[in-house]
């Protein structure tokens, strides 16, 4: 798969002993993030789209530790050499991943199975109320033009 431009993957390695195991999730010489902005947690319930939004000034990078989710990408930089280009993860327990999205590129998530997802994602600036850098486009935006439905294969 081409990946939007900017867009980083870190495959995440469980240690496994007969205690249970360890993962680390992000270093400071990962070079996944600008600079550290804030960290926060959110629980998503089974079936529920959270799409899609982006980010004029601020990385996001994701993680899901509970659960699993389909999460899509699109590309809103006119300047980008993957301008308007879509990419699809399957991120969360059966694929642990740490998925940096880049300041305009749309992004959003379905939750995969029959249990709640918990997503943990860490920001280059601070949430400012009064002035959120958090700009909405509908889940089933017909420019985006992505079917977040399961296809039988």
């Amino acid at each position: 798969m081409d990946t939007i431009a900017g867009v980083k993957v870190k495959k995440l390695i469980k240690r496994v002993d007969d205690r249970g195991f360890f993962m680390e999730i992000l270093r400071d010489d990962d070079e996944l993030l600008t600079r550290f902005g804030q960290a926060s947690m959110s629980l998503t319930y089974p079936g529920v789209i959270k799409a899609f939004h982006y980010h004029k000034k601020q990385d996001d990078l994701w993680f899901f530790p509970v659960g699993n989710a389909q999460v899509v990408l699109y590309d809103l930089r006119q300047d980008s050499p993957t301008y308007k280009m879509t990419n699809v993860f399957y991120m969360g327990e059966h694929n642990p991943i740490l998925l940096t999205i880049p300041k305009g590129v749309a992004h959003g998530y379905r939750v995969l199975g029959n249990e709640p997802a918990v997503i943990v994602y860490f920001t280059t600036e601070s949430y400012d109320r009064n002035n959120p850098d958090e700009f909405r486009i509908a889940w089933d935006d017909p420019e985006i033009g992505f079917d977040w439905t399961t296809k039988n294969r």
